[in-house]
């Protein structure tokens, strides 16, 4: 197959609007980080580019159907299934998915339904990654400090009525080990009316540790333990709440009747060589009192319908992103490697699978094909809505008028049917 002169390129989102993470998971509070954005405008007003929101593939239109419109199907839908703790009582009342929340104050339609009790003064975070500290920091930050930005309205009500005084973030490996952004994690530090509190004796590193520590490549690392290491000459102000790191502690159980009451985690230690250790509990015990937990140590990806899948990974197999042996099907991103990495990895990692796409290229099926033009019918006589880049323009047009009048950049519509009648309007 000849490399045509133009490339016809149709993004198929379940969702009626685009930008995926960006705006349904980047915190309402780094507006720097959805600047993405600009990037993606651009490309969706490119000639020869079709944005079809509101359509799910599996569900709206079968991966055949799409297979027999389209020479090559690239899959970059993410990892968006939480993995679990795998301890009795996860599911009590009170014990929830940092996913959820992250969901909930971002607007997604598919969480804008859940509710967040924060009227007990307690919350544990299990995690050791920048979504924790997003969790922690929306949390912990002033409500006056949040109302400028695109948060949803409904969380902010919430938020202003919180009554949460301790704020736990626990992770079971140790403090060089921690996946934070140092700026980020910094930026908590930094939060008016709370102090940010660490055990100097969990600073003491292994031998193992203190080698990853000094790597440097492991510059994230470095500056986390610094940082660390600056908060324990911080005396807390009087009457401040508080953020609390935990090292080396695993939840072990989970208890209460009607609602989450207490924690039981244990001590770690990590063993093996640098970069290569593991953490095995050693029988000590404590006991955490928490009204609230969030659950925030990975992602897995979810099964398509016809596609393979590992299901101990969570991801798609594949091979430098081809996806089995007959060319056409290909992944990128989190659901290609798994959920590691930010904007910048991810990128980098679609160039790769591009690079195998055009590689492929004469061996892909050499028979002329139409694109999405004969799937629009078919989805209109199946009753789905194609919600087109132009219907984006105007629902972010809605949203930016919205959010003006409140001091906002924008208020997001969080409901599908809303998104849609305002198109037939």
């Amino acid at each position: 197959m000849k490399l045509p002169l133009t490339l016809t390129i149709d993004m198929f989102e379940r969702l009626p609007v685009p930008f995926g993470l960006v705006r349904y998971g980047v915190a309402p509070d780094h507006p720097k980080l959805k600047q993405p954005t600009l990037v993606y405008d651009k490309i969706a007003r490119s000639a020869g580019f079709a944005f079809l929101g509101n359509v799910a593939v599996g569900r709206d239109v079968t991966l055949e159907e799409v297979r027999s419109t389209h020479h090559a199907i690239l899959f970059a839908c993410g990892a968006e299934l939480d993995k679990r703790l795998g301890l009795a009582n996860e599911d009590l009342p009170g014990s929830r998915t940092a996913t959820e929340f992250v969901g909930w104050y971002n607007g997604h339609p598919e969480y804008r339904d859940r509710s967040f009790d924060l009227s007990g003064d307690v919350v544990a975070i299990i995690g050791q990654g920048n979504v924790a500290l997003d969790v922690a920091r929306i949390l912990a930050k002033p409500v006056e400090e949040l109302r400028s930005t695109d948060i949803a309205a409904h969380a902010l009500d919430v938020l202003a009525e919180s009554r949460i005084k301790e704020i736990h973030i626990i992770g079971r490996r140790g403090p060089a080990q921690a996946n934070f952004t140092t700026k980020e994690l910094r930026e908590l530090g930094e939060l008016k009316g709370y102090s940010t509190e660490i055990n100097a004796q969990d600073l003491l590193l292994n031998p193992a540790s203190q080698i990853e520590l000094e790597n440097k490549t492991n510059f994230s690392a470095a500056g986390n333990v610094e940082v660390f290491r600056s908060w324990t000459a911080r005396v807390p102000a009087a009457g401040s709440k508080r953020i609390v790191f935990h090292f080396l502690q695993s939840p072990v159980a989970l208890h209460g009747h009607e609602r989450l009451d207490h924690l039981t985690l244990e001590q770690t230690e990590l063993v093996g060589p640098a970069f290569g250790q593991t953490c095995r509990g050693t029988g000590l015990t404590s006991i955490l009192k928490c009204n609230l937990l969030f659950r925030s140590i990975g992602y897995r990806g979810r099964p398509l319908p016809g596609v393979p899948f590992d299901e101990a990974k969570g991801v798609i197999p594949n091979i430098a992103g081809r996806i089995g042996e007959d060319r056409g099907l290909y992944a990128a991103g989190w659901i290609k490697r798994g959920p590691s990495g930010i904007i910048g990895t991810n990128r980098a990692d679609a160039v790769a699978t591009v690079q195998s796409i055009a590689a492929d290229l004469d061996s892909l099926d050499p028979r002329p094909k139409p694109g999405a033009s004969p799937l629009r019918p078919l989805l209109a006589s199946r009753g789905k809505r194609i919600v087109g880049y132009e219907d984006w323009l105007r629902i972010d047009a809605v949203e930016r008028s919205r959010g003006e009048s409140k001091g906002k950049p924008r208020e997001k519509l969080i409901h599908i049917n809303e998104m849609l009648s305002l198109l037939e309007s």
